[in-house]
């Protein structure tokens, strides 16, 4: 029901990418190019600037992208309104979770959800955890799942399951045959690091203070944005890295990378994110008691 040529450009404008935005809408790019035209040509002015095969947001377009974001969040609020009034589990939510979780977690659980309640439409958002406490203080989205610690008081948030961090090197490697690593002697090699904002950054360099160790002080040879390139550059011998072992499971089988337990153990939360006041339409308790019973039976 909501302007398509709204959604379109919200799309492009995230992904900043016609291409990409053309996959996820499932739609040709062309049909996704004459959409944005007709919008800019209702606005009589650009709405991206696009040079040397990038597209950026114009000053028109930035006011445009936010304001869109606040009519997509009250449309769902709408939708989800008459959906509880005749008692039906169905409508949109949006949901943001921070990287980890989003690739090892979320696939799971949310296509077991929609499985039991296929009319549910359900938008991922994905960023690290500082992002993501944002768009729930921002009410972008329902519900954010993420994997460090959350500040904000004015949020709810609740533990889903703890995870565990552990130190990864290349089977090689000189520590690979160790029982457990202390911090101090992993960090005597190159270090990959996450990048700021990254919930795991955050813990690992709480960790760090706890031992004695000034996170400052780490040599970083790189710092990357998602668990994938940390193990890619691990692997390829550029140095060690402290990353979930929830998202080790298809390296430790092929044996192309070694985890050792730190010593002591570091372990982190994953916490479901929401403003306290917003849990009152029925798919979105529906969806939360859904993923606490995922995350009881996982932790069992």
């Amino acid at each position: 029901m909501a302007d398509r040529r709204l959604q379109v450009f919200h799309t492009v404008a995230r992904l900043l990418s016609f291409t990409k935005a053309a996959e996820a809408l499932h739609m040709t790019q062309p049909a996704v190019t004459f959409q944005i035209r007709q919008l800019e040509e209702q606005f009589n002015t650009r709405l991206f600037d696009r040079t040397h095969n990038r597209i950026s947001l114009t000053e028109a377009g930035r006011a445009v992208y936010r304001y869109a974001d606040q009519i997509f969040v009250l449309y769902r609020e709408m939708e989800n309104a008459v959906r509880e009034i005749t008692g039906e589990i169905a409508g949109s939510l949006a949901i943001g979770a921070s990287t980890t979780i989003a690739e090892y977690m979320l696939p799971a659980l949310l296509g077991d959800f929609k499985h039991h309640h296929p009319d549910v439409h359900i938008q991922l958002k994905v960023s690290n955890t500082e992002g993501i406490v944002s768009m729930v203080e921002q009410n972008t989205v329902d519900l954010g799942v993420v994997e460090g610690p959350v500040g904000n008081r004015n949020l709810a948030v609740e533990i889903c399951r703890m995870d565990q961090l552990v130190a990864i090197v290349p089977p090689h490697h000189p520590l690979a045959g160790e029982a457990s690593v202390t911090p101090a002697r992993l960090l005597e090699y190159p270090y990959v690091d996450r990048e700021e904002g990254s919930g795991t950054r955050e813990v690992v360099e709480q960790y760090l203070r706890e031992q004695g160790i000034d996170p400052s002080g780490v040599r970083a040879v790189l710092e990357l944005g998602n668990p994938e390139a940390i193990k890619g550059a691990v692997e390829a011998g550029m140095g060690v890295a402290i990353i979930s072992r929830a998202t080790l499971q298809k390296e430790l089988a092929l044996g192309t990378l070694a985890a050792i337990p730190l010593d002591p153990p570091i372990e982190r939360p994953f916490s479901f994110v929401h403003q306290k006041q917003k849990f009152r339409h029925r798919t979105i308790e529906e969806l939360l008691e859904f993923a606490r019973q995922y995350c009881e039976t996982h932790a069992a």
